[in-house]
């Protein structure tokens, strides 16, 4: 019988499930619909931009969601509007069943069409739009035949709610697969019916954790947890959804049972008490309003989902127009640019080869060759290198899993004492102690066995790259790839440029950032670079109010009252604090500071930190045992502002001397560099935000009580500081 479609050509994967349903069998247990209740051709005579439709002649209609013009979905209001069209339709000529699913390779749906949102924002009609999103799925909800969602890949925000309006919902068995609500993440909360379904979905417990952290389930967690009711081959995708159509089995009754039992009224008063005592420990309110309001609108939401819509509608509406909401989707933009950086070029780097197995080198190391590069690893003895294998397998137990896999990833790591990997390598990362000439001895021995294509990288963290590659042969192949302690969980990789460097071998090492899942911002060769240049002045200032006898645990609450994720002592602890004075000489004469007294003592005594068990703090089972503070001790009021405005005043004076190519890089290094409160967006942003003015005011006022390192640095007279730019 004729169809109305619109598929793609027969493929593969997802694809070719399509041309196999529909060649399928005719349903059975399903009967033909009575006269009048489905036209095959309901669709007819209708074009979508956005969604491509099919009608059988088994009445099963498959709703494929294609925006136009994107490799992805983002679900804006123009595809919410044809959806609203074609649920209209069904409900008008009932079919016997709806499968929803992707017609991109890429994934279901990353979410809501964030650009789109900052307009609606901009233009104040939030509220209109997230009430006519809600309407429409309800709708979708409220279709008298059964629906099913069929995910792949990535189904993020207003795609995880789309197949939470859907009676029921199948997924690939894969690890792209993942289904989430991170909208937390943006400082708002999931708008389009999220709070008011997952809960009585899945049970309140697992849906809150899963919102308040924004964290994804994957496709064996979601199949665990009842948000999935089963799991399949990418090929069988369709298949399985249909199948899904013609089962009405129930759901079993723990899961029926949990869900039910868990968002009862007086359970979502004492859950709810629980949560936000939780959720306190970790954010303040008034940073971070978003978490709270989520907790709130579900222990407020009733049994009538219309009552749970409409508080969820309210509580994204004033949520977005809050500072943190405005800057954490701006944070969002930077990281899409940031992970842009390199994209289209090919780096060329199948081969790493790692010098210095300590901390840092062997974590690269390890992280390369999780992530799918081959690395040879070299130190003065094996024994050098062996833990940092260790530490490698370690990793990947916890991300892999899989014994095959963690032996795999292991293969392409080798201990290499001899150095026998500079000749094969395209990449060669240098990650030795911090020693001008120690380095440039390296160089030499390494230059005459390098490819004639292969990049020469250091991992320093202060020393000038223009100093660095002084005496190579091809300074133009030589850069710098700094990382961040611990590599496996700081996001971002400087790529530290000098005066020779040639632009092709900066592009692949963007590349070569990129495919290792990394955040680069291409900086200066200047001494500190971007990130250590700003977070030195912090911790040293932080360090010298410790001398003068303000306790530890009070500099780290005021700073992450601030809203730094980690306090200034811990985080030198942390870092170690044999690297902080290392980096504190190199960069102490630049910036026209000194390394506090005391460090150099602790370090005489083996106390270098957290990796010591001791440092400033004591350390047990990789936490800080803080002393306790006398309760009558009071700080003195410009506490914070001595840490923070060292760290301001630093940011206006690289962006003065061009450390970064713009703004938006500096805050992107800044914060995904140091963890710099977030929800004031970066540096340059907080200035903007608290103003010029006022800043230069607080800063003559510690200059004046303080001395010289407190002088306003170049740079503030800068239009850019006062000019605030549309994401």
């Amino acid at each position: 019988m004729p169809r109305t479609t619109c598929c793609p050509a027969k493929g593969h994967g997802i694809q070719s499930a399509i041309t196999t349903i529909s060649h399928s069998p005719p349903l059975r247990g399903i009967v033909s619909p009575p006269d009048g209740c489905l036209d095959v051709h309901m669709f007819e005579g209708l074009r979508f931009r956005h969604w491509r439709t099919e009608s059988d002649s088994d009445g099963i209609v498959t709703l494929a969601l294609d925006r136009e013009d994107s490799r992805v979905n983002a679900i804006s209001r123009a595809v919410i509007d044809e959806l609203e069209e074609i649920v209209e339709r069904m409900a008008i000529e009932p079919p016997r069943g709806v499968i929803v699913h992707s017609a991109k390779q890429a994934g279901f749906a990353v979410g809501a069409d964030v650009r789109e949102f900052v307009e609606f924002a901009r233009r104040d009609s939030i509220g209109d739009t997230i009430r006519r999103g809600q309407k429409v799925y309800e709708r979708l909800a409220r279709l008298p035949c059964p629906t099913v969602a069929a995910v792949h890949g990535a189904c993020m925000g207003g795609g995880t709610e789309l197949i939470l309006a859907c009676d029921r919902r199948v997924a690939v068995k894969d690890t792209s697969t993942r289904i989430g609500l991170p909208e937390i993440m943006l400082g708002i909360i999931p708008g389009w019916g999220g709070t008011a379904r997952l809960p009585r979905l899945i049970g309140a417990p697992q849906a809150l954790t899963a919102m308040l952290t924004g964290r994804p389930f994957s496709a064996e967690r979601a199949r665990a947890v009842g948000l999935v009711d089963a799991l399949c081959t990418a090929d069988t995708l369709l298949e399985t959804a249909r199948k899904q159509l013609i089962k009405a089995r129930k759901r079993p009754w723990k899961q029926r049972l949990t869900a039910w039992a868990s968002n009862v009224w007086p359970v979502r008063q004492v859950l709810a008490r629980v949560m936000y005592k939780q959720t306190s420990a970790r954010v303040h309110r008034e940073h971070y309003p978003a978490p709270f309001a989520l907790i709130d609108v579900w222990r407020r939401g009733g049994s009538y989902i219309g009552q749970r819509l409409h508080l969820e509608a309210g509580a994204v509406t004033g949520l977005a127009a809050t500072p943190t909401a405005r800057n954490l989707i701006r944070v969002f933009f930077l990281q899409e640019r940031l992970k842009k950086l390199g994209a289209g070029v090919k780096h060329g780097i199948e081969n790493v080869h790692v010098v210095g197995a300590g901390v840092m080198g062997g974590d690269i190391a390890a992280w390369s060759a999780l992530k799918g590069f081959h690395v040879s690893l070299q130190d003065r003895e094996l024994r050098f290198v062996q833990p940092a294998l260790d530490r490698a397998r370690a990793l990947y137990v916890k991300k892999i899993r899989s014994t095959q896999g963690i032996d795999v990833a292991m293969q392409r790591l080798v201990a290499d004492v001899e150095g026998e990997g500079v000749a094969r390598a395209d990449l060669v990362i240098e990650a030795i102690f911090e020693n001008t000439e120690a380095k440039q001895q390296l160089y030499a021995s390494i230059e005459p066995r390098f490819k004639a294509d292969g990049l020469l990288a250091s991992n320093t963290s202060s020393i000038p790259l223009d100093t660095l590659r002084d005496k190579l042969e091809h300074p133009e192949r030589f850069l710098g790839l700094h990382f961040f302690n611990p590599v496996a969980k700081m996001p971002l990789v400087e790529v530290v440029r000098h005066d020779r460097l040639d632009s092709q071998s900066e592009d692949r090492a963007l590349a070569f950032c990129r495919a290792l899942g990394k955040l680069p911002v291409a900086v200066a060769g200047t001494p500190g670079f971007l990130v250590n240049r700003i977070l030195m002045p912090y911790l040293l200032e932080s360090i010298r109010m410790l001398g003068e006898g303000v306790p530890g645990p009070i500099l780290d609450k005021a700073a992450r009252r601030f809203g730094m994720p980690m306090g200034p002592i811990e985080l030198a602890d942390t870092v170690g604090l044999d690297v902080c004075v290392s980096v504190g000489r190199e960069l102490a004469p630049f910036l026209g500071l000194q390394v506090p007294a005391g460090l150099e003592d602790r370090l005489e005594d083996g106390k270098r930190g957290k990796k010591d068990g001791q440092g400033i703090y004591l350390w047990e089972d990789g936490k800080p045992k803080k002393p306790e503070v006398d309760p009558h001790y009071r700080a003195a009021d410009d506490v914070t502002d001595r840490m923070i405005l060292p760290m301001i005043n630093e940011a206006v004076a690289c962006l003065h001397d061009e450390v970064v190519d713009d703004v938006d890089l500096l805050d992107a290094g800044v914060i995904f560099g140091t963890g710099f409160a977030p929800f004031r967006g970066g540096p340059i942003q907080y200035i903007r935000d608290t103003g010029v003015d006022e800043l230069r005011q607080r800063l003559s006022a510690l200059e004046q009580r303080y001395g010289d390192r407190f002088r306003a640095r170049d740079g503030w007279d800068d239009p850019r500081l006062a000019t605030v730019v549309d994401v």
